[in-house]
């Protein structure tokens, strides 16, 4: 969750619920003694990161962390790719191509109240969105690749990332470079209205884009015993975010999605005061890039004329956020025969209007985003938020499975000699 203003806040991925999928009555295959030795230090890896949680960019003690756990492994540490927080691993030798997998490390600030043996022990700050779980999972795909490193048909790239929270990690990691020579990349979040043992695969938008905007509303100040002597700012923001609920039902197709959604609204200081301004925070949500341009301009249009019509003016700040995951069909399709055989059942998910930043990869390379059950009683986000440990093994079984299959098909449509 983005820390540059309150008004600035909620462009991350927080959540809007999303309705389960019917018949989630699959349980997991039986866990090996191997895999039991794995869940287990996954387990335990996971619950180190939640004690100590730590904001989008202040990852420091995550990343050490991080790196100590993939130096046991024998696993090598890139350093070509500079990174304040975060790091980037690899996995595998030789030219062939290169697949990456990601998960995001940082926490949100929030109040944990989940009583658990293992809750966070830093005050006003948690890991209620489940990145810890997700950095865990991918320290476990990263063992089980690099127990099979020698038949890997190329490499797999480790991308430990910071600040999805504030929507500005993703954009790290490629600035670095690297993405650079990727040819696929898989990322995962733990879904809890989902059952562990099922896998929400979905082929094109699946979350969406989240944008922030700040309305300032200009005012004339004055004694509230005599309004005609100013310009009621309250009163034209009021008229404002009336206006605005109609942008999404008479510009926004029956077929087509948004959310465009009023969060907070300031303004004044006192009981017999008429202040000079009023600001209005929120976010607007879209799976399509034309909806979404098209609901910026007649936000704008909206904001503008209404205050015109009080005889004032009205500015509009966007707050860019991160555009709609948008997931590759044909990686979609093998994520389904894949998850049958690492023992998940595949699900189709409704679309989240919640937004994530792993879409900045999608706009660079082909990308596939998953959901992962792990039977939540808690959304994200919520103080009590937690999960059901068992996806743990099911995750990195999958996306060490999702990045072997990924080069062998890569490496099948690369040329004779090439």
């Amino acid at each position: 969750m983005s820390d540059l203003k309150l008004s600035e806040q909620r462009i991350g991925h927080e959540l809007q619920q999303v309705e389960p999928e019917p018949h989630l009555d699959h349980k997991p295959v039986a866990p090996t003694e191997q895999d039991e030795t794995l869940a287990a230090r996954l387990i335990e890896i996971r619950r180190q990161l939640h004690r100590n949680p730590e904001l989008s960019g202040e990852e420091f003690e995550t990343t050490a962390a991080i790196r100590g756990w993939l130096e046991e492994e024998g696993i090598t540490v890139a350093t070509d790719y500079k990174l304040r927080t975060g790091l980037i691993a690899e996995i595998g030798e030789g030219d062939g191509p290169i697949v990456a997998l990601r998960a995001d490390i940082d926490a949100l600030p929030l109040q944990e109240e989940t009583k658990l043996e293992y809750a966070s022990q830093v005050d006003g700050k948690a890991h209620a969105c489940g990145h810890d779980a997700h950095t865990a999972i991918l320290i476990g795909a990263a063992r089980l690749l690099k127990q099979r490193e020698a038949q890997l048909r190329g490499k797999v790239r480790l991308v430990f990332q910071p600040s999805e929270e504030k929507a500005t990690g993703a954009r790290q990691v490629i600035q670095s470079g690297a993405l650079s020579d990727v040819g696929a990349i898989f990322g995962l979040h733990n879904k809890p209205d989902l059952q562990v043992g099922t896998l929400g695969i979905r082929e094109g938008a699946l979350m969406a884009s989240a944008d922030g905007f700040v309305v300032k509303v200009e005012g004339v100040g004055t004694h509230a015993a005599v309004p005609e002597a100013g310009i009621d700012p309250i009163v034209v923001a009021s008229h404002i975010v009336t206006a605005l609920q109609a942008i999404v039902s008479r510009n926004v197709g029956a077929q087509e999605s948004a959310v465009v959604s009023v969060t907070k609204i300031h303004s004044g200081t006192a009981w017999n005061v008429i202040p000079d301004e009023a600001i209005l925070d929120g976010t607007v949500r879209t799976f399509d890039e034309k909806v979404r341009a098209r609901i910026r301009e007649r936000f704008n249009q909206v904001v503008s004329g209404v205050a015109a019509a009080y005889g004032t003016r009205a500015s509009v700040r966007w707050i860019q956020g991160p555009p709609a995951v948008v997931n590759d069909a044909s990686l979609a399709a093998e994520a389904e025969r894949v998850a049958s055989q690492v023992g998940l059942k595949s699900v189709r998910p409704l679309p989240s209007p919640a937004g994530e930043d792993f879409a900045f990869y999608q706009k660079e390379v082909p990308g596939l985003f998953l959901f992962l059950g792990t039977s939540g009683r808690h959304e994200w986000h919520h103080p009590a938020f937690d999960l059901d440990e068992r996806a743990l093994p099911l995750g990195a079984h999958l996306l060490a499975a999702l990045a072997e299959q990924a080069l062998e098909n890569l490496q099948a449509q690369q040329p004779v000699g090439g």
